[in-house]
């Protein structure tokens, strides 16, 4: 089974892009996890960024950005709109698919760990990795954000952290590891700057203060647009969907005298969560279909090739190397149809052109079972609209590996019965038969076979 997670990490930094940009590099460079957005706010002094992909890689790959905020973000020279104690403040992983929250909290623990290890950078578990009740609650681990939890850690053991000594990391401070459900981070913006409006509108709406479950919100001001924002953290949108936040902070924005001006999503947002709440009704100013987790998972595996570089900057080789082995089909299919390849390999070696037909039908053939079995793993992760297109690429690939396939059983009963043609024949006979076993463990892996 596919197994797929998300992790969500919160740098302390939204305003020097360069340090953002060096960020998404750190964590760029493990395969099998792919950086699938970042989102930075210059008031709040703050950057998102999104992973996912296997769990081991995005653990690795989140262990990196980590090292490299504490060499980037020093907390001492510091300012936002948004709490923070960490260069890195909050570093959530959440199951997406084939784990589950107990396997997504020993992985957390695991992280925690090996992030003191390497930058002894103290630890505290919140939500579903928590060790103590009263640090479930993300609130409670950041109050009095990093200059009050640096004083606090001295002098109160109940502050202490998880990991580490009784003390921050004298630039980088905490980081808060988590585990949880998927969460909609969501700003409404005000047609006022009076924060304490703002204030009084996240404090209506907030369950802990007595609003709508699995609300979490405070109000903060944005010099830079002159607005007053209602910050949300939507814990459970099935239970309690983005329009009825939205109608509520609506409400108790004309109590107040004041509007609605728009709306925004920080990182990405699950499909289902739209279609619980139509986008006109939410007046969102930065939504596009390439904000759907769903929609960008899918073009990241390489499915979607139509969103080029200048409207994705952050899709990364390894999370898109689908691509060049795509290219590689197209190109030795072109080749083949064409006639070209027996004479052009003829020229460069000694080979007859039965063998260059030979070695360019292997690789066809490779590149083909290339594509299908990346075809296989996609369709247990893309998005109902992607099925079709994922489905019909398999087939596709299906079908020119076989007839490549056959191609070299023809070709190869042509060669002679010299010393020179059997061994090249039993060494090409190898390579067939080691790309028909593949084909056929991807069709029929094991567990299956023995399952009939």
């Amino acid at each position: 089974m596919k197994r797929l997670i998300e992790c969500v990490p919160n740098f302390s930094e939204g305003r020097d892009l360069s340090k953002v940009d060096a960020l998404v590099d750190a964590m760029s460079g493990v395969p099998g996890a792919w950086v699938l957005d970042c989102t930075s706010d210059a008031d709040h002094n703050r950057s998102v960024i999104t992973l996912a992909g296997e769990p081991d890689a995005v653990a690795e790959a989140a262990i990196r950005g980590v090292g490299k905020a504490a060499e980037l973000i020093d907390l001492t020279r510091q300012t936002g709109a948004h709490p923070r104690i960490g260069a890195t403040d909050v570093l959530p992983f959440i199951p997406l698919d084939g784990i589950s929250i107990e396997e997504c909290v020993a992985l957390a623990r695991r992280v925690g760990h090996e992030v003191w290890e390497r930058y002894r950078i103290p630890i505290y578990f919140y939500e579903a990795a928590a060790t103590k009740p009263e640090r479930a609650n993300l609130e409670n681990v950041r109050k009095g954000e990093f200059e009050g939890l640096r004083e606090d850690t001295l002098r109160d053991p109940d502050r202490s952290p998880d990991i580490g000594e009784p003390r921050l990391h004298p630039t980088a401070g905490a980081t808060a590891v988590g585990v949880r459900k998927l969460l909609i981070a969501y700003n409404i913006h005000l047609n006022t700057s009076d924060v304490s409006i703002a204030r009084k509108i996240a404090k209506s709406i907030r369950f802990s203060s007595g609003g709508l479950r699995y609300v979490k919100a405070i109000g903060v001001g944005l010099k830079a647009r002159g607005v007053a924002q209602v910050s949300i953290n939507l814990t459970d949108f099935e239970q309690t969907p983005l329009h009825s936040v939205f109608e509520m902070v609506k409400r108790e924005a004309e109590r107040h005298g004041c509007g609605v001006v728009g709306s925004e999503i920080i990182g990405l947002i699950p499909r289902r969560a739209i279609e619980l709440s139509a986008e006109y009704y939410l007046q969102l100013e930065n939504f596009s279909p390439a904000r759907v987790l769903e929609d960008r998972l899918a073009a990241v595996a390489g499915i979607v090739t139509n969103i080029g570089p200048t409207r994705q900057p952050l899709l990364r080789p390894q999370g898109a190397g689908i691509l060049p082995v795509l290219e590689a089909l197209r190109e030795a299919s072109e080749e083949l149809a064409a006639g070209t390849a027996c004479e052009e390999r003829s020229e460069h070696s000694a080979t007859s052109g039965v063998e260059a037909n030979v070695e360019a039908n292997l690789e066809a053939a490779l590149a083909a079972v290339q594509v299908f079995e990346k075809m296989v793993q996609l369709e247990t992760m893309a998005a109902p609209s992607m099925l079709s297109d994922v489905r019909v690429v398999r087939l596709m690939a299906l079908g020119a590996a076989r007839g490549a396939l056959e191609n070299i059983r023809i070709n190869l009963g042509s060669l002679t019965d010299s010393d020179r043609d059997w061994e090249t024949a039993s060494r090409m006979k190898s390579r067939l038969m080691a790309i028909e076993a593949r084909l056929s463990a991807i069709i029929a892996p094991p567990s299956k076979i023995l399952e009939r």
